[in-house]
C-alpha cells in the first residue's frame, strides 16, 4: 500500500529523499520534489550528508554547491546540531539502535516537533517517541 505524503503536519526529510532531487528515477525526484515543496524540517546532518553527496555526483565548483543548497533549502526550517540534539541523539541510539548520524536526523526531526521523518532507510512506520513516524514515500 502507498503511503499517503501528508504535506499538511510538520515533517523532516532524511538525505536519501533529497539525493532523488538529482537522480534519473522520474517518479522519486517527483516525489522528492513535492516534498521539499512543503518546505520540510531540514537538520543540519541531512545538509552536511547532501552536500558531500551531491559533490561527488555533480562535481560542481564548492562555491556553486554552496550557493545552490541555500536556493535550494532557503524556505526551509533547519535545525542545527544542538546538545539537546545530541542528547537525544544518545537517547534514540539507546532506544532504538538507530546509526549514528541516523540518530541525529531523528532527534532533529523530534526536537522540532514534527510528526513524520520520509526516509528510504529506516524502518517504515516506526514510531519514535510515541510523536514521531518515520515513512517511505516510495513504497
Amino acid at each position: 500500500m502507498k503511503p499517503i505524503i501528508m504535506t499538511e503536519h510538520l515533517f523532516a526529510v532524511d538525505t536519501n529523499i533529497l539525493i532523488y532531487l538529482e537522480g534519473n528515477d522520474t517518479h522519486k525526484r517527483r516525489v522528492a520534489e513535492e516534498l521539499l515543496s512543503d518546505n520540510p524540517v531540514i537538520s543540519s546532518q541531512v545538509i552536511s550528508e547532501f552536500i558531500n553527496v551531491m559533490r561527488r555526483l555533480r562535481n560542481v565548483p564548492k562555491k556553486q554547491l554552496i550557493i545552490e543548497t541555500v536556493s535550494l533549502f532557503r524556505y526551509c526550517p533547519i535545525v542545527p546540531t544542538s546538545h539537546s540534539v545530541l542528547q537525544r541523539a544518545a537517547q534514540l541510539i539507546a532506544r532504538y539502535d538507530f546509526q549514528i548520524f541516523d540518530s541525529i536526523i531523528v532527534a532533529s526531526a523530534v526536537e522540532s516537533g514534527c510528526e513524520i521523518l520520509y526516509s528510504e532507510d529506516m524502518q517504515q512506520n516506526l514510531i519514535v517517541d510515541r510523536q514521531l513516524t518515520i515513512v517511505n514515500p516510495f513504497l
